[in-house]
């Protein structure tokens, strides 16, 4: 994990799919899990939203709003 990841997770929308637009730190954790079990996206897509499935999986998603409110 980069230091920056956890603020692009506020700023990159998800580009494809069910959930296009939405902000990768708000898709759900059935979607982020999906993910996981089908593969992830290559390059940085993909990374995010492994970090994002780690967050919500061990309950850390709290970790992002401070990072919100700025």
């Amino acid at each position: 994990m980069e230091a920056q990841d956890l603020q692009k997770l506020l700023l990159v929308r998800m580009p494809y799919g069910k959930y296009q637009g939405r902000l990768i730190a708000d898709l759900p954790g059935a979607y982020l899990a999906w993910f996981a079990r089908k593969g992830f996206p290559a390059g940085e897509l993909g990374r995010l939203l492994a970090l994002m499935l780690e967050l919500d999986h061990n309950g850390l998603s709290s970790l992002l709003d401070p990072l919100r409110q700025r």
